[in-house]
């Protein structure tokens, strides 16, 4: 019976994972990568969404709502790009794809009609509130910078969200499902983004 590794002193010995010095430069890359992608798909879903309601019969309520969360959105997007900018971060590889779906799930929501529009920012913003939430516990400590003005984005989203909520998402045909849709779409391209 071959000796067990521990107690073999020939046995090679394989060392533990450590995170490194890279790894805390590594995870804040992930952070703005991830966070420039939801601001990038967040623009392009409001501004999917407005195009639809624009110029329609009764819409104008909707289409300025719409066009200012989308201005916000946009507030947030320059600032990952400059942080992108300033610490040599690329952005995703997926963003191509991401502005494809956020059109398209802006579009598509809005054909559907103002509180399926709702639903879709009600479902968005809860998961990227989450995320933030997250992200503000794991950096408070050695980043309090980044961590204020995550938690100033987060009031944000909140805000959007409670908006959407309180025009009727949950009045959406199909809501259940709709959300649970959207907000998969969303961890999964968290996820994604991180990483590729």
């Amino acid at each position: 019976m071959p000796a067990h590794p521990a107690s073999d002193p020939n046995a090679r010995r394989v060392p533990l994972a450590r995170p490194g010095r890279g790894a805390s430069k590594r995870r804040r890359d992930e952070i703005l990568r991830v966070d420039h992608a939801g601001e990038y798909a967040a623009v392009q879903i409001y501004r999917a969404q407005r195009a639809v309601f624009a110029g329609r019969p009764g819409k104008d309520r909707i289409a300025a709502d719409m066009a200012e969360m989308r201005a916000q959105e946009q507030v947030h997007l320059d600032r990952f790009n400059a942080l992108l900018n300033a610490e040599k971060v690329r952005p995703t590889a997926m963003t191509p794809v991401w502005r494809l779906a956020a059109l398209g799930l802006g579009a598509g929501t809005a054909l559907l009609g103002e509180k399926a529009a709702h639903a879709c920012t009600e479902a968005v913003e809860s998961v990227i509130e989450e995320h933030y939430a997250d992200q503000i516990a794991e950096v408070r400590e050695q980043d309090p910078a980044l961590a204020a003005e995550l938690t100033r984005f987060r009031d944000e989203e909140l805000a959007h969200h409670d908006h959407a909520v309180a025009h009727g998402s949950r009045e959406a045909p199909g809501y259940g499902l709709l959300s649970a849709v959207i907000r998969a779409g969303c961890r999964a391209a968290i996820r994604i983004s991180e990483r590729i």
